[in-house]
């Protein structure tokens, strides 16, 4: 397996368990009753909680483009040491942007997901050189 496929491998990983901690939290807050029913009235998430949910819609929406570009690489036979590179960035990117959204980091959230935009613009220049 080439590396950028290895690495979409690791960020589908990630972005598939990033709602246990927000879910636990949900069962933490509103008993297992609720969190697994439809309440009235609901008892909100923790906000750090509410902001790794977000944070986690934010992977999902972001994985499709990923995912999109690393297929394509891997058709067009792009990979090279900037497309392997980009992939790793990526996921290190990913995970950083979960945390530091989730405790409240604006800078480095920030800087997080346009190091991660920048990726995904680097493997598209890839593909349209």
């Amino acid at each position: 397996m080439t590396t950028e496929l290895s690495y979409l491998v690791w960020v589908t990983a990630l972005t598939a368990v990033m709602w246990v901690p927000y879910v636990l939290n949900l069962i933490a807050v509103r008993g297992l009753i609720d969190a697994v029913g439809y309440p009235d009235d609901p008892k909100p998430l923790s906000p750090w909680a509410d902001r790794m949910k977000k944070a986690h819609s934010n992977a999902v929406e972001n994985l499709v483009v990923f995912a999109a570009l690393v297929f394509v690489v891997q058709l067009a036979g792009a990979n090279n040491a900037v497309t392997a590179l980009s992939c790793e960035v990526y996921f290190w990117a990913r995970l950083t942007h979960f945390f530091v959204y989730a405790f409240k980091i604006p800078w480095l959230r920030t800087l997080a997901f346009a190091t991660g935009f920048a990726c995904q613009i680097a493997l598209l220049l890839q593909v349209l050189h």
